[in-house]
């Protein structure tokens, strides 16, 4: 089994020196209704967000960790997400935009956090946010402590992620109340689909 440290540094290595899958790998996981919208993106009036992807050591095994945001009215409400959000004015860098909502989040302290790349920005249609995703990783297991934004905090372990019985479809209700059959990753009881999919897909590549 590969240990944490050389899987960060292995990981570290490869956003430094290989060529980003990008849009093509992102849309295998890509719902059919983001197809559409995605057909009619226009660049101009979109506003910007960040998540941290980040990794940690816990139990001898390298986790990462995915939140489930709370009930709310907001576009995505009860969806499965990275920590993450909109940037503001205050943060210096879309890097810090990605550390200061973790840390508000999920109670992750920014200095502690080791960023060693980003993937491809990805553009989410329903709430106009282009969404840059950073990977940071921590060398000891840290302790969360979730705000109101958060309902849920999933410590999903690598080896569910790589697994392939873990991508799969399910059915989930749109926020236009159709059903749809998309495709998704199965983890610990929650469907991960739509931009959070879209962006482990790219993840998992270049890891792989």
């Amino acid at each position: 089994m590969q240990t944490y440290n050389s899987f960060a540094e292995e990981l570290e290595q490869k956003l430094l020196v290989s060529k980003l899958p990008g849009l093509s790998s992102q849309l295998k996981m890509a719902p059919v209704t983001r197809l559409s919208e995605l057909s009619s993106y226009s660049n101009n009036d979109t506003r910007k967000s960040a998540v941290l992807i980040l990794f940690y050591p816990k139990n001898d095994q390298t986790h990462l960790v995915l939140i489930k945001r709370a009930t709310d009215n907001t576009v995505h409400s009860d969806q499965i997400s990275f920590p993450g959000g909109k940037y503001e004015k205050t943060d210096s860098s879309l890097i810090n935009t990605a550390l200061r909502e973790a840390n508000e989040e999920i109670g992750i302290i920014s200095e502690s956090v080791h960023i060693i790349g980003s993937l491809t920005k990805l553009h989410i249609p329903p709430s106009n946010f282009d969404v840059y995703p950073f990977v940071g990783v921590l060398y000891d297991t840290p302790l969360f402590s979730m705000n109101y934004e958060v309902q849920k905090i999933l410590e999903v372990d690598i080896e569910t992620i790589l697994a392939p019985s873990t991508c799969t479809y399910k059915t989930i209700k749109h926020r236009t109340g159709k059903n749809f059959n998309v495709p998704c990753y199965y983890i610990q009881g929650e469907v991960v689909w739509g931009a959070t999919a879209m962006i482990i897909s790219e993840l998992l590549e270049v890891i792989k």
